[in-house]
């Protein structure tokens, strides 16, 4: 078919239109939307001959700076505080082992050279976000794999972006210096957290601060933010990815105005980018080409999940607490996605021997992965009793519903059993003058408050105030400063014993 500006809008809509109406059917299927996605990129190309890499390449970049910056504004830092150890350990030295033991098995199986081998194990040794978020986010299972899977998949793409590139340029360049490479992948990591906290301050201070006059443009300035933040950290030679993702979990856990708004734009618009970048990656294979590869695919596939993947993970959390049915289970939702099929387009546009093969064979891989790995964790967890109980519930304590232009806002409260306000009625409670309690929600209901409720652990409260005096009403309703104001009478005492 021939390609017209009509047939770009239209290819476009069948895109949107398919992507929503699979994840409908993935979810009954048990399977991961992006299985769906990639199949339905394939189906539309049979009637749309599509082969630009570089502009798949644009998307898939784009998509996964929108999708770390949804996913990192969402991860709780007090979740992610008592994994970093074992999550960081696994976003690197984790990635590094993976790679090599599977790069090794794909220069034998795929018959390359060793530093083509270890390019093809770099491209497939890092955990997906976009995979992770996705299949993750709508399972019970335990807090603290959860935050671990979603820390270590937000923030291992700069190891396997770093690895893939220094491979084609040793490659390329063979009398490149190994050291050189290596000093580059700590001033990348070093620079991307760095610029993904000055950033995230700044990003926070503006949108906090900033009076616009349509509301609905303060998602967007959040996204341009994100974005901003991975085109100056890798202009400075940072790791674009990291950054993000840094800058989105500090957003994410700071007091952010229009936080109602701009979660909400932000899942819809990494759904649709999702969507859109599977889809084109669908696009870019011919099953055909899978056919040459299919028994190396599933060979290297299972090498992959059964042997490299475990290796990496009882390696690296020898020295964390995790007992081996928490470690079975991280080493198997080492979901791969759309990362280890972006960065096989980068020996395609820089023209590396066997790259087609390559990319081919890193498809299949990511294609058996998602499919049997992504279908399989939830009955895995329940096997290994790693779900957690269903009042286990997300104590997230701030959403912000800011109302237009006016100084007051809407703030959604979530009561833990460590309130000072549990158990107590309204009457009791001694709020700001500018502030009224409009809404309780208890098991799914709502309640409307009157002087005589009484506030339960669970509540989530609907609390109409000043922006000024939100922190007050969060310390009355939640206890926020408790701790600080409990650091000064200690201080005393010690004066009064000097």
């Amino acid at each position: 078919m021939q390609i017209t500006v009509e047939s770009i809008i239209f290819l476009f809509s069948l895109m949107l239109i398919i992507g929503v109406l699979t994840t409908k059917f993935s979810s009954r299927l048990g399977l991961p939307s992006l299985v769906l996605f990639l199949f339905a990129g394939m189906l539309l190309n049979q009637f749309f001959y599509f082969k630009n890499v570089e502009l798949t390449q644009f998307i898939g970049i784009l998509a996964l700076i929108i999708i770390l910056f949804e996913g990192g504004t969402q991860t709780k830092w007090d979740h992610i505080r008592p994994v970093l150890g074992g999550a960081g350990t696994l976003a690197t030295a984790g990635v590094l082992v993976t790679s090599f033991v599977t790069g090794l098995a794909a220069m034998y199986i795929l018959n390359l050279s060793l530093l083509e081998g270890l390019l093809f194990g770099s491209i497939v040794g890092s955990t997906d976000a976009a995979a992770v978020f996705s299949v993750l986010g709508n399972k019970n299972i335990k807090r603290k794999l959860t935050a671990t899977l979603e820390a270590e998949s937000g923030s291992n793409d700069p190891m396997a972006v770093f690895l893939t590139i220094a491979f084609i340029e040793l490659i390329q360049i063979p009398d490149r210096s190994i050291w050189l490479a290596v000093g580059d992948f700590f001033l990348q990591m070093g620079l991307g957290l760095l610029f993904g906290l000055i950033l995230g301050k700044i990003s926070l201070t503006v949108i906090n601060n900033i009076k616009l006059d349509v509301s609905g443009m303060y998602p967007i300035l959040a996204v341009g933010s994100a974005i901003f933040t991975y085109g100056l950290t890798d202009v400075f030679g940072g790791s674009g990815f990291l950054a993000v993702y840094v800058m989105a979990v500090f957003i994410g856990n700071s007091d952010l105005m229009y936080r109602f708004s701009i979660v909400r734009f932000n899942e819809g618009f990494a759904w649709m980018m999702q969507i859109i970048m599977f889809i084109f990656l669908g696009l870019l294979v011919f099953p055909g080409q899978l056919v040459d590869v299919i028994w190396e695919g599933i060979l290297l596939a299972l090498i992959l999940m059964f042997i490299a993947r475990p290796l990496a993970i009882f390696l690296c959390m020898l020295f964390f607490k995790y007992n081996v049915k928490e470690q079975l289970f991280i080493s198997w939702a080492g979901l791969k996605g759309a990362v280890p099929i972006v960065l096989a387009t980068y020996p395609i546009i820089t023209g590396v021997e066997n790259a087609q093969l390559i990319f081919n064979a890193v498809f299949f891989v990511v294609l058996f992965s998602a499919l049997i790995q992504g279908s399989t964790l939830s009955p895995l967890a329940n096997k290994l009793r790693l779900t957690r109980d269903d009042d286990d519930f997300d104590t997230s304590s701030l959403d912000m519903i800011n109302l237009g232009n006016t100084d007051s806002e809407i703030i959604k409260l979530i009561v833990t059993h460590k309130s000072p306000s549990v158990d107590k009625s309204l009457i009791e409670i001694t709020l700001p003058h500018d502030t009224l309690i409009i809404g309780i929600v208890r098991d799914e209901t709502l309640i409307t408050p009157t002087g005589n409720s009484i506030i339960k652990s669970g509540d989530t409260l609907y609390v109409l105030s000043h922006k000024k005096s939100r922190e007050e009403a969060k310390q009355v309703l939640l206890g926020k400063k408790e701790k600080k104001a409990q650091q000064k009478p200690r201080k005393e005492k010690k004066k009064r014993g000097k």
